[in-house]
């Protein structure tokens, strides 16, 4: 326990004293949380620990603490690979702020912040930006490629990266108020489709890019290690067989973000709004609008075709082909627990 004063305590020793010293400079210089300019991906993601509980620090050189986000030490605690990515962050840390002579803050913290490192930064000259160092992450392979690809339309600006640490200095968004913070659900349909329709783009060939069938693939391989766990079997079986037909059967194929959604939308001063986080691979764009509308639970639940079919036409998109993708992401997906399922009402209402 820190000592609450130096001098309340007249009796102790030199070495005492400097030891309090020591532990109060440890506290002072523990940086505050702070909220997050990214999010996590879908609902599968790990719970944070209590809030109470100590934060795990990991300390670089000797003045300056890496503080690891609650949310995101427990899920680098699910795999090797990412708990050896972990315990390399702080060194990865000082290499870029090092290289492009970064001063870096406090990193963002809360219930946003799962599957990556971010906190804000100075550049040399002053220019303000974020650093984020991603964790190894299935979906967000090609995270800076796409960035790249999008070049700031209407995503944030990269201006910087490192594909060997995952490493990006990206464009900070000022205020960066999270969309799902200013808008009700109808206004975020409409934001988003304007987003949507600037994100659908063709990469020309050869390009990086996975097709949507690869994450389909990923997720019913996943699905099935737990095949016990399914609490309806036939309904499972059922998403799975769309996750194989839908990407087959696309009219078109485009570079999709995968994972826009109100809390991916940041307000920003070189236009309204920009897109960060995006989780690109090509494929049909029906699937892009998905994830919103997995979001919108009470609306789904209380009017899913609707719903369904009034942010499909705002994007211009197959309705039909948004119902299956939405019904086979809700029965098939991979989550932490199977027996909680907050939409299963849903996927029976609007299943094939």
């Amino acid at each position: 326990m820190v000592c609450g004063s130096l001098r309340g305590c007249p009796q102790v020793s030199l070495v005492r004293r400097l030891a309090c010293l020591y532990r109060w400079r440890k506290v002072l210089r523990t940086p505050p949380p702070k909220e997050t300019c990214g999010h996590p991906r879908r609902l599968r993601q790990p719970s944070s620990r209590a809030s109470g509980q100590r934060r795990m620090r990991h300390t670089i050189g000797d003045a300056m603490a890496v503080v690891i986000p609650d949310r995101l030490s427990a899920s680098c605690r699910l795999t090797q690979e990412r708990s050896a990515w972990l315990a390399g962050l702080p060194a990865a840390v000082r290499e870029v702020e090092r290289r492009w002579s970064l001063t870096v803050g406090p990193p963002f913290d809360g219930n946003e912040v799962s599957c990556a490192w971010v906190a804000p930064v100075t550049l040399a000259d002053g220019t303000q930006a974020v650093l984020k160092m991603g964790m190894p992450h299935f979906e967000a392979e090609h995270e800076i490629a796409g960035l790249r690809f999008w070049n700031g339309d209407p995503t944030v600006h990269l201006i910087a990266a490192d594909e060997n640490l995952t490493a990006m200095l990206i464009e900070r968004c000022e205020p960066g108020t999270h969309l799902r913070a200013v808008h009700a659900e109808v206004e975020q349909d409409e934001v988003l489709a304007r987003l949507f329709r600037r994100i659908w783009r063709s990469p020309v060939a050869p390009h990086v890019f996975r097709p949507l069938s690869a994450l389909a693939e990923h997720w019913s391989a996943e699905a099935l290690e737990h095949s016990a766990e399914w609490p309806d079997a036939g309904l499972t079986r059922e998403g799975l067989s769309l996750f194989s037909e839908l990407p087959r059967t696309a009219s078109r194929n485009l570079l999709l973000a995968t994972d826009l959604h109100a809390g991916n939308v940041l307000k920003a001063r070189r236009e309204p709004w920009l897109v960060i986080d995006p989780k690109p691979f090509v494929g049909d764009p029906a699937f892009d609008a998905t994830q919103h509308l997995l979001n919108c639970t009470e609306r789904l639940r209380t009017e899913p075709v609707d719903t369904i079919r009034r942010f499909a036409d705002l994007l211009e998109v197959d309705h039909e082909r948004v119902r299956l993708w939405t019904f086979a992401r809700i029965a098939a997906e991979p989550r932490d627990d199977w027996r909680q399922n907050a939409l299963s009402e849903v996927a029976r209402a609007i299943a094939p």
